[in-house]
């Protein structure tokens, strides 16, 4: 074949050190692009979405039921966070859902990546699972950039909170009390003491590996059954995602240095300080994936809620089922069930 094999063409097709540095370039710019649309839009849709609760809050019969109904036919990147008891925690108490940029003003000026989701739930005795009548997790787009001891500068980037605590009705924690353990030591480390020397440390390091035991015990058990650790554990242990420990200060400085470095690059100067990616988390994370499953929850289910309300495959055996019901709905989900769905707490 003229040319060579495709693999071989593939192989020579490695990119010199200057291709690849203008590649970065243009992600980068392109990364500026996105944000800049998402800012705008944004502001754009604001009355939109007022007017959409208007028509929610307008209707009684829409209202009751409105985003049980959506989560129930949330897309599969947020419902494999949703075992049963989540299902029926949330569809017997969720009253409402707010998504909102709450670093952007009015003017569209601020960091539109930045998330606040409230949740809203029934109370009293229409609430046999905890106390809250209200849940808001707000999560705020930070950057770093820290030069090592190698010389070489590693940045990072991405959504930090702190923990939420529930207070859980006796008995109800579907977190099994991975939830109070976050929540104890990010309450211990106010006022700059060390997270080493913290017994609650600890104490959730402990509880992080007992969840793990148990969830290999169970999967020992049930073939069938996806393990249940704390990377995949009650959709509830969400509001304890923490993220990297970044302040606003720290975060300020470095997007300052990154805004100067891309005002040089963007005029054809040459930068000798080249900057690397830095994913390394703290052990202490009880939800890896909150990030990831809070952009989702603002960028496909709230702007599309309309859309998953309407749809025709509505699991209502998942959403407001009763727990003592598992074992037969579990014989359903081997047949019907949505991707990793996890059925036991």
């Amino acid at each position: 074949m003229e040319g060579g094999s495709l693999l071989d063409r593939l192989q020579r097709a490695e990119p010199t050190e200057k291709q690849l540095k203008q590649m970065s370039f243009l992600e980068e710019k392109r990364t500026r692009i996105d944000v800049d649309c998402l800012r705008d839009s944004t502001v754009k849709m604001r009355d939109w979405y007022d007017e959409r609760d208007q028509f929610i809050n307008g209707n009684d019969e829409i209202k009751e039921n409105f985003w049980v109904r959506v989560f129930a036919n949330a897309p599969s990147e947020i419902d494999q966070y949703i075992m049963t008891p989540d299902a029926a925690a949330l569809g017997s108490t969720l009253k409402n859902l707010k998504v909102e940029r709450f670093e952007l003003d009015a003017q569209g000026k601020g960091e539109p990546r930045s998330i606040r989701l409230t949740f809203e739930f029934r109370t009293g005795e229409e609430n046999p699972y905890f106390e809250n009548d209200k849940l808001v997790k707000e999560l705020y787009w930070r950057q770093r950039s820290v030069k090592g001891a190698d010389g070489k500068t590693k940045s990072w980037e991405g959504l930090v909170s702190e923990p939420v605590r529930i207070q859980w009705k006796e008995g109800m924690d579907l977190t099994k009390g991975l939830l109070d353990a976050a929540c104890d030591l990010a309450e211990a480390e106010k006022g700059g003491k060390e997270r080493k020397k913290l017994p609650e440390l600890e104490k959730l390091k402990n509880k992080i590996v007992e969840l793990e035991t148990t969830a290999d015990q169970e999967e020992d058990d049930e073939e069938d059954e996806f393990p249940l650790g704390p990377e995949n554990a009650s959709f509830f242990a969400f509001f304890g995602y923490r993220g990297n420990d970044v302040s606003a200060e720290e975060s300020e400085a470095a997007t300052k240095k990154a805004d100067e470095r891309y005002a040089k690059l963007s005029k054809g100067e040459s930068i000798e300080d080249e900057e690397e990616e830095d994913e390394e988390f703290e052990d202490i994370e009880v939800f890896p994936d909150g990030e990831q499953l809070a952009i989702t929850i603002a960028d496909e289910l709230w702007p599309h809620a309309l859309e998953l309300f309407n749809r025709e495959e509505l699991d209502v055996d998942e959403f407001g089922g009763d727990l003592d019901d598992e074992d037969e709905d579990d014989e359903d989900d081997e047949e019907t069930a949505r991707p990793k769905k996890k059925t036991k707490v």
